[in-house]
């Protein structure tokens, strides 16, 4: 037998132990490799959106029509350089695709600017051949479709024929840093979730090298170097990792493929930006890095410091580092004021906590085993404290799977409620009528206002969304928002029950009665953080080249979406004021709805009338938001099963090594039904136990992701809220464990005991 093949016999004795760590490399691969996947592919499209429509022109109508493709045709015909951008939203979750056509683009590329921005494959993924793109619509009314003239950077107004002018192109508000805070936040998950996959593969590789030790002094007996022992343990686990890292790349990429569709349209919702394909990251570097990760986290005993001193000084510090590590994290998350230092606070925290959890189990257990006067529970608190001390690895990465889905849900849990709240606000009438394109707003306000069955039993609102500019008088410089910039503007008339339902963060006295009376503004959440603003500051309200001076009366949530935005009562808004959208949201009452669309129809003079129930958009946004969170929901799930899996293997291993002491309490008179109840209670109290030591670090957790990562990640804010019934799920989930390992337990006493050999044989051992 090969030197090799000596040490690489003890899995062929302990299966198990090389199963549970091959599962564990797999596994930790696969999750990693699927969040960097996705996170490296919306990364790259985030760049490739903005390269797509930075710094760009669009020609519009002076009329206010939609261009159409005679206007296409005019241009041309005019020697303007112009390009069809046709953008169509499809249904479900497919997201949408960009006809763009590249002989018209042509110019572009002449006139020295860069059209790599559309030079992109026509596959749909989102960019399709323009024609392949008009196929997807019904017709050129299709509310669905928008066709945009993009200009070339030469192109002056004057060039224009008449009828015609210059505006800026945008797909959407410009999101600043939050799309980059949002895959932040999934680099942070994705290293804790490696964090635990790495305590968890440390535990399994350690009980191996425990069981080893006679192995490896026998070999030294017959002058086998400790050298050569330890290259051929690298050259071992090389080839475990090799064997394991690359099917776990393979099943990580799959799953990011599963997972991409839901992934891509919320990024694509959440922050216009589409997640585009042919983004790949290198199989190369995913593989490298997680040998790198498994070969580090499993022999990093290997390598020996050349003085042991400061080791040994901070082994005997462990206590007053754990405590430092965890004092300075929670000042550090209190006084952040950027996610990186936020993220270094739960760091802290995570090890603080991690190293005293073990530490107050065992010393716990020494307290109550000195004040038990019974012999039989001295035995059992003094075992559970060197269960707790050498299962603390598996325990430890329990405890932070644990806490990490309790935070989550939490977040989701409170997020689905308030937003659901907040949905129910904006979406509080019945029925959504889109005004058509060149319509006259004023006669339709007139005759609502008119029908006396509506003003009985119904409510109804104006709805005008544009763009303005903000400036703070007297400040130094103009806030965040450059010139051509602008922020999002929602003018309201008349202010009746369908508004003043909303709930307001922060208001001055009786703020709807003064913005009835067009006494000031109301602001969003996101540009109140953002620009540190305060209910009273006045405001430069630039609308139609007016300026309006107004103060803040209230700021109010606004869930979802990065944006600034102004509420401003639509009777301020100047007569030049041309809306990029306006509706009407109508609760009829008892009036028929048909009837309302009829009147609306010979006021407006047109065949059709656009209505839109708002219980499906209600639908659709949910829908966004549940596929916003369902890579976090994933990757926390399979982390709690890949954790108690663990646990469950190496409580079912390390127990093995101590049948021989558990086979004394039959010394001491106990039958077999009692000794079977001993290690019940052991599993039990050991799996409740980091479950209830989990419940602060969880919810302490779920106080940083509320308030502040995600104000500090998406500019919005959530009122925290605690689930205690979910906190008895938990439990519930490790006292399953704990009775998993008792029956596993119960079983191994059944089998031949040998004499111990536990995991800290490597340090002397527990007796």
């Amino acid at each position: 037998m090969t030197l090799f093949a000596a040490l690489f016999s003890h899995y062929r004795r302990h299966p198990l132990q090389l199963l549970a760590l091959a599962i564990m490399i797999v596994v930790a691969t696969m999750l990693w490799t699927g969040v960097s996947h996705l996170t490296y592919q919306a990364r790259a499209s985030l760049g490739q959106s903005e390269q797509a429509v930075a710094e760009r022109r669009q020609v519009v109508r002076l009329d206010g029509e939609s261009i159409a493709v005679a206007d296409f045709v005019t241009l041309r015909r005019a020697g303007v350089c112009v390009m069809p951008w046709l953008e169509v939203q499809r249904p479900d979750a497919q997201g949408r695709v960009v006809g763009v056509d590249g002989l018209a683009a042509s110019c572009f590329s002449g006139a020295g600017e860069a059209a790599q921005a559309w030079n992109q494959p026509l596959n749909g993924k989102p960019f399709l051949d323009i024609r392949d793109a008009a196929a997807l619509t019904t017709g050129p009314d299709d509310r669905s479709a928008e066709l945009t003239l993009l200009v070339a950077e030469q192109v002056t107004e004057a060039a224009l024929p008449e009828g015609y002018r210059l505006t800026r192109f945008s797909l959407g508000p410009d999101t600043g840093e939050l799309g980059e805070s949002f895959l932040l936040n999934l680099d942070a998950l994705g290293v804790l979730v490696l964090l635990i996959t790495a305590l968890l593969l440390r535990s399994v590789y350690q009980l191996g090298l425990a069981q080893r030790r006679d192995s490896f002094a026998l070999l030294h007996r017959f002058g086998v170097p400790p050298v050569s022992v330890n290259r051929l343990l690298v050259l071992e686990m090389a080839l475990l990792a090799g064997l394991c890292v690359i099917p776990g790349v393979a099943l990580g990429r799959l799953l990011a493929g599963l997972l991409g569709s839901g992934f891509g349209q919320a990024l694509d919702n959440l922050f216009d930006a589409p997640l585009y394909a042919g983004q790949e990251a290198s199989w190369l570097w995913s593989v490298l890095t997680m040998m790198a990760v498994v070969m580090v986290v499993c022999l990093i005993d290997l390598i020996r410091p050349v003085s042991r001193a400061p080791v040994t000084l901070l082994a005997g510090q462990q206590r007053s580092l754990a405590l430092g590590a965890l004092l300075l994290g929670l000042v550090l998350a209190l006084v952040a004021s950027s996610l990186v230092l936020v993220f270094l606070a739960v760091a802290l925290v995570f090890v603080g906590a991690g190293l005293l959890a073990p530490m107050l189990m065992s010393g716990l257990a020494r307290r109550l085993a000195r004040a038990a006067p019974d012999p039989l529970k001295r035995w059992h608190f003094a075992e559970f404290g060197v269960l707790a001390r050498r299962l603390a690895l598996p325990l430890v990465a329990l405890q932070f799977a644990l806490a990490m889905v309790l935070a989550v849900q939490a977040l989701v849990t409170v997020f689905e409620a308030t937003f659901d709240e907040w949905l129910s606000q904006r979406l509080a009438a019945d029925f959504f009528v889109e005004v058509p394109a060149g319509a006259e707003t004023g006669a339709a306000v007139d005759w609502l206002a008119d029908e006396p069955e509506l003003a009985a039993s119904g409510d109804w609102q104006r709805v005008v969304r544009g763009k303005a500019e903000l400036t703070v008088p007297g400040a130094e410089q103009e806030l965040e928002f450059q010139p051509g910039q602008s922020v999002d503007l929602l003018a309201v008339a008349p202010v009746g029950r369908l508004l003043t339902q909303w709930r307001l963060q922060a208001a001055a006295d009786q703020p709807w009665q003064a913005f009835a009376r067009g006494e000031g503004i109301m602001i969003n959440e996101q540009l109140a953080r953002r620009q540190e603003l305060a209910v009273g500051e006045t405001l430069n309200l630039t609308v139609a080249d007016e300026v309006l001076s107004l103060p803040v009366l209230a700021i109010y949530p606004d869930y979802g979406r990065p944006a600034g935005e102004v509420l401003l009562n639509a009777g301020l808004l100047p007569a030049a004021f041309k809306p990029g959208f306006e509706s009407l949201s109508i609760n009829p009452g008892t009036l028929d709805m048909a009837t309302v669309v009829s009147g609306l129809q010979q006021v407006w003079q047109v065949e059709t009338v656009t209505v839109r129930n708002n219980e499906r958009i209600r639908e659709l946004a949910d829908t966004v938001f549940d596929q916003t969170f369902l890579l976090t929901r994933a990757m926390t799930v399979l982390t709690l099963i890949l954790a108690a899996a663990a646990l469950l293997i190496m409580g079912w291993v390390f127990f093995s090594t101590r049948v021989w002491y558990y086979r004394l309490l039959a010394v001491w008179g106990l039958r077999d039904r009692e000794v079977a109840g001993q290690m019940v209670r052991l599993a039990i109290s050991l799996t409740v136990g980091i479950a209830v030591l989990a419940l602060p670090l969880g919810i302490w957790l779920t106080w940083v992701l509320v308030h502040r990562i995600n104000p500090l990640a998406f500019g919005w804010s959530l009122p925290m809220a605690v689930y205690p019934e979910f906190w008895v799920e938990l439990i519930g989930l490790s006292l399953v464990i704990g009775l998993s390992i008792a029956a596993l337990m119960r079983r191994q006493l059944q089998q031949p005991a040998t004499m111990p050999a536990s995991a800290s044989s490597l340090a002397g051992g527990d007796r």
